[in-house]
């Protein structure tokens, strides 16, 4: 509970710093961030070739969450309390990343997995998701991107339910679901 509303805090001030994007251009919002942050692209492709692309592809709020890292509200995600059999799919390429079985209510506010789809145990070398080290909010965490477009999907706890022991815990916005 202490880790949520740490995590909770540090998210309302940022939100507080930034603008939201509905009330300027995604754009305008990266440069903002990489300006107030020194940040720039972590991802492997170069950042002018594909922006524009994201930008068209994507709404303002999945272009702020996959291509920026950003967040979403805690219990705001359109997944959260979804309870349908099926996959849940990258936004922007549509790789697949989790199944609605290794999906449980972590109570976080964010759709939780145990496991990444096609981990086989502690394998996740058939996954289409990376863990990366994240010191963006002042303390040590593990991000979640697709390992196929390097979209920021949200992050890893190792305070999940067993078998697995981790709490991977994703942002809706950054999802399409498929029913089974």
């Amino acid at each position: 509970m202490t880790r949520l509303l740490k995590s909770f805090t540090l998210l309302l001030m940022r939100e507080r710093f930034y603008r939201p994007v509905t009330t300027m251009g995604a754009m305008a919002w990266s440069q903002a961030r990489m300006a107030s942050t020194g940040a720039g692209s972590l991802t492997r492709y170069d950042e002018s070739e594909v922006t524009t692309d994201w930008q068209k592809k994507l709404t303002p709020e999945q272009y702020y969450i996959t291509r920026e890292k950003g967040t979403e509200l805690p219990f705001s995600g359109i997944y959260l309390n979804s309870t349908e059999k099926g996959t849940y799919h990258c936004v922007c390429c549509g790789s697949p990343l989790f199944s609605s079985e290794k999906k449980y209510n972590s109570g976080t506010g964010w759709p939780s997995f145990y496991e990444a789809h096609g981990a086989q145990g502690g394998d996740e070398s058939n996954t289409n998701v990376l863990r990366r080290l994240d010191n963006s909010l002042g303390s040590t965490g593990t991000e979640v991107i697709c390992k196929e477009c390097d979209a920021h999907l949200g992050h890893v706890f190792d305070d999940g339910p067993p078998p697995t022991g981790q709490r991977f815990c994703i942002n809706s916005v950054a999802l399409t679901f498929k029913p089974s």
